[in-house]
């Protein structure tokens, strides 16, 4: 949803200062370190890059990548003439062999007919089943998105997996939630003191619908949506992270049945903390990093689980810009974490991958994925989604906008613009360009 936040009172650091590297519009762009680079693909930096499909009129947005289990990469993303406004949205997807550069021509992985279908996220669980994850959006609103999810274990041949089996996702928070949130309004209200007399009004109008909204069973089970991708414990416990524009804010799906039941976690209760993307460290403790839809300072928020994602620890800001624009974090089989991000405070015109050596505490190399100078007229590049496949390279699929000049003119004088890009890059592609 589009309509300003209030403000409220936030503690604030400085943010970190992001290196920057200017990445070629080329649609295939190499970055190597050395003419040897073959003999050694992960040591020395490594980058290319390509369009999944060339530019289109159509919004193209919200990837995710999987890798297949015969090395092929699947991506998705959700395609049609605007959001959740626009009943001809589908899912779409391709797919990328092995040892291919090229992607397959897109095809359809869900459509509800008349509805708009949004916000896929894709998964292979350790049985080698292949999850597709979306929401439809029932009345044009966010607030109105049903979740749904379909199980695939025919889905490396061409075409649009066959699907197994689907259902719906549907969450019943106990009395707990609204608890949790009466609680979090409380100390809010404690607050208001401190903001000038309009803005006290409106967060004081903001906080008894955030109260009214925890009451009401249909707010609390419909409207909440993914983003970044699932993840599983100990190879047995399903943890689907969730977002409600509703509420502004987040909650976590767990299976311990692959899906034959859902419960829900206690919401990380924050105001624009969303789309909450998950990473584990090496003592269980889970953390959230989470898109930052709220007021000033915009930073990348976080919260942490030490109970396998069931309660979360208070949402706090950390020191890393982010312009309101979803992220990704995963841990690496190096031990490290990597952060992908639009680390700016407005704009999507450079998105930037970064590396933590302990586990998110602080980020201490971070290069430019994309950029280019922020202006009405910028290249965008947004919402990503990464992947470490089995030969460590690390794999971004993205939405890339072309703006202004940039953008070809198509049938009937709209701009051919918008697309899914795809990077594959490693660990020293993002030291050597650090600083």
């Amino acid at each position: 949803m589009n309509h300003r936040r209030p403000h409220f009172v936030k503690s604030t650091t400085p943010g970190i200062v992001i290196a920057s590297c200017l990445l070629s519009l080329a649609l295939v762009t190499r970055v190597r370190a050395a003419d040897d680079a073959k003999d050694a693909p992960n040591s020395q930096p490594l980058l290319e890059a390509e369009l999944i499909f060339q530019p289109i009129h159509l919004h193209t947005h919200g990837s995710c990548v999987v890798e297949c289990p015969n090395g092929d990469l699947l991506a998705c993303w959700y395609q049609g003439s605007g959001e959740r406004r626009a009943d001809d949205v589908a899912v779409y997807g391709a797919r990328r062999r092995q040892g291919e550069k090229q992607w397959s021509q897109p095809f359809v992985m869900a459509d509800t007919p008349g509805f708009p279908d949004t916000n896929p996220c894709l998964l292979v669980d350790p049985r080698g089943k292949l999850w597709l994850i979306w929401q439809t959006i029932i009345a044009n609103e966010w607030h109105t998105a049903l979740t749904k999810y379909r199980i695939s274990s025919s889905y490396e041949g061409d075409g649009a997996p066959r699907w197994d089996t689907s259902d719906t996702l549907i969450l019943k928070p106990g009395p707990e939630f609204a608890e949790t949130v009466a609680r979090q309004c409380d100390a809010d209200e404690k607050t208001l003191d401190r903001l000038p007399e309009p803005q006290r009004d409106r967060a004081r109008a903001y906080l008894a619908r955030r109260r009214e909204r925890a009451a009401d069973k249909y707010f609390i089970r419909m409207g909440w949506m993914t983003r970044a991708h699932p993840l599983v414990l100990d190879g047995k416990q399903l943890i689907v992270p969730l977002y409600s524009d509703g509420f502004d804010f987040s909650i976590m799906a767990l299976s311990d049945d692959w899906g034959t039941t859902w419960s829900a976690s206690l919401p990380l209760v924050s105001h624009g903390g969303v789309q909450p993307s998950l990473a584990r460290k090496k003592g269980g403790t889970l953390v959230a990093l989470m898109r930052d839809n709220g007021p000033p300072p915009k930073r990348v928020l976080r919260s942490e689980s030490t109970d396998g994602g069931k309660t979360w620890s208070p949402v706090v800001d950390t020191e890393i810009p982010n312009s309101g624009a979803g992220l990704e974090v995963i841990s690496l089989a190096s031990g490290n974490w990597l952060l992908i991000n639009n680390d700016t405070e407005q704009g999507r015109h450079r998105l930037t991958v970064s590396l933590s050596d302990d586990e998110g505490s602080t980020w201490k190399w971070s290069r430019p994925l994309e950029f280019d100078e922020p202006g009405p007229e910028a290249t965008t590049a947004a919402y990503p989604s990464i992947i470490q496949s089995r030969d460590s390279l690390l794999h971004a699929t993205y939405t890339y906008t072309l703006k202004g000049k940039n953008a070809r003119p198509g049938a009937g004088g709209k701009p051919q613009s918008e697309c899914i890009k795809h990077a594959v890059f490693n660990e020293a592609f993002i030291r050597a360009g650090a600083k």
